[in-house]
Formats: C-alpha cells, structure tokens, sequence
C-alpha cells in the first residue's frame, strides 16, 4: 500500500487527522488530553506550528493547522511522537499508538477554513458526545462563542474575522453558523478533496499541481501523485460515464458532473458551461451526488467501477 502524498510549503492550511491503532482510545483520560494540549503549545513555540481549531475525541483527533515554515512533517512528528512516548511511559507500553500515520489534507483557507472548522466543532455532536457544541469539553468551540479565553497558542482570529467587527458580533455570528447545522447532515467538506489530498477551487488544485506535484519523482509508490498526474478530461470521462450508465438520463448527467468535478482538474467554469449550469452549482451537485450514492450501495459500485476504469483510485 503506498504511502500518503505530502505537500508541504510556507504558509501551508491542512486538516490534520490521526485515529488510534486498531481504532483503539488514544485519551482515556482528562491528564492524556490536557498532555496532548500541551504538546499542541509546544510545536506553536518550538516549530511555529499555527493551531486555528481542534478537537479531541476518544479514539482520534482534528486539527486546522497552518504552517509558516512549511514543516507540517516536523510538527507533526512531534505531536505524534512526543504524545505516544508520554502514553507508552505512563501505561508500561511499547509499540504504535496511531494507526499508520498521521493524514492531512491540504486546504484552501480563504475557500474552506471556516467549513472546516465548523466541521471539527460538531465532530462531538455528530459522534453522539455530546448534544451541543458548548456542552463538549475538549475542542475549540468555547474559545470561538466566547466562553472560554482562548490560550495564547490557539488563533481564532483568522476564521472570527469573517463574521463581525467585534468579539462579541463575531462569537455570537460564528455560534450561529455552527448550531444552526446540528440536525441537518452536514456532509464532510472533506468528501470534496482531489485524490484525498488537496481541498480546494480548481484553480487552487491546479496550481499546486503545477507547483509541487509535478516536481515529485513519478516511481513513488504514491496513490494520489499517479491520481493527480493522470487526469482524464471532461470529454473522457463523458464517455466513460455514457459506456457505463447508458442513457440514464439524470443520474448519468450527475455522476459525469461529479466526477469533472473531482478528477478532470477543469475550472467549475468550463465544467459548468459544458453541462449548462453556473459554476457554483457544479460543485454543490458534485456533493449531493456523494450523499446520493453513499445511500445507493448498487450506484456506488457502479460508480466505483467508472473510475477503476479510468485508471484512478477513489477519492
């Protein structure tokens, strides 16, 4: 199995997650969560991590991390690692404390940083830990509606900015964004990310394609480099899409769209003028074409096998 593909450079987003070996508990305990705060503090001052919103659940974690230095690997493996050595010292362990390595999708903060975070926030209540944001202990949310001074580490600037000139505008506006999506099955904005790896605009998965992958050695045993260097065109995957599904009408014309949208790396704007739809409705069918299929398991096979032969890996 090959190994996931990481981008890194200066002034870097990601959503970083990591789920325990077996899917076993990583916090059993309000010391381990407090500890694992404090390893979060201490990549802020020794590696100029910038924590912008997290969440501690039992067996996983998520975090909205930028990196100025572009270093993600480097913090990463002093979360991860610092955190496993405090768990195996206290429990008279030894070996993996994670499942593989950590996972990080690269974002595009201006386009999905407050999705993300709200994302993160209702991770409790989703879970079931919780039937409100506020009432979960170990997440960000408090320090975002004005709850909880948030520690000196922590920067909820960058998304309350987006929703009032004052603290107390802005707290009371984000809580709204936040709470008003309890109860309406807010798919992961994460479903959206290019070969698992990059959430962002076409033109912002192009350019750091442009950028970044195309320097990495072709021979790497990288699912999403051979993904994100083969990209079938909007006429190709028409044609698969028409040999696979037939003439069936609506839902043809849905996954075709869905999967422009995903692998062709075309602009919204030259997928929407081919099927004669706006730009921003290419990417809100592409999302509801996921909820769609997650519920038809026959379609998702269907779909699956589109891809397969189009020489990708699913998202």
């Amino acid at each position: 199995m090959g190994r996931q593909l990481r981008i890194e450079y200066p002034d870097a987003f990601y959503h970083v997650t990591a789920r325990g070996n077996e899917r076993k508990d990583v916090f059993k305990s309000e010391r381990d969560r407090i500890k694992f705060l404090e390893y979060l503090e201490s990549a802020v001052v020794r590696y100029g991590a910038v924590i912008h919103a997290w969440c501690l659940m039992n067996n996983h974690y998520h975090l909205l991390i930028e990196t100025p230095s572009g270093n993600l690997s480097q913090i990463m493996q002093h979360i991860n690692g610092a955190y496993t050595n405090y768990f195996n010292t206290k429990r008279k362990r030894s070996g993996h404390l994670f499942q593989g390595r950590y996972k990080s999708i690269l974002v595009e903060a201006d386009e999905y940083a407050t999705e993300l975070s709200r994302y993160i926030h209702l991770n409790p209540v989703r879970a079931g830990a919780a039937a409100m944001p506020d009432k979960y202990k170990w997440s960000s949310y408090k320090n975002y509606i004005g709850r909880q001074e948030a520690p000196k580490w922590l920067k909820t600037g960058f998304i309350l900015e987006q929703f009032g000139n004052s603290d107390a505008s802005a707290w009371m506006q984000y809580r709204s964004f936040v709470e008003d999506n309890i109860g309406k099955g807010q798919e992961s904005p994460l479903n959206s990310a290019v070969a698992a790896t990059i959430l962002g605009s076409a033109d912002f998965v192009a350019g750091i394609q442009e950028r970044y992958v195309t320097a990495i050695p072709s021979h790497r045993n990288l699912p999403a480099l051979r993904q994100l260097a083969n990209k079938p065109d909007i006429d190709q995957i028409i044609e698969t899409v028409r040999k696979g599904l037939g003439e069936n009408g609506r839902v043809a014309e849905k996954a075709a769209i869905h999967l422009c949208h995903i692998y062709s790396g075309a602009l919204l704007s030259e997928i929407g003028k081919r099927f004669g739809v706006k730009d921003s409705a290419v990417s809100q069918a592409s999302r509801r074409f996921i909820l769609e299929i997650e519920k038809d398991a026959e379609l998702k096979k269907k779909v699956g096998k589109l891809v397969k032969n189009m020489g990708l890996s699913n998202v």
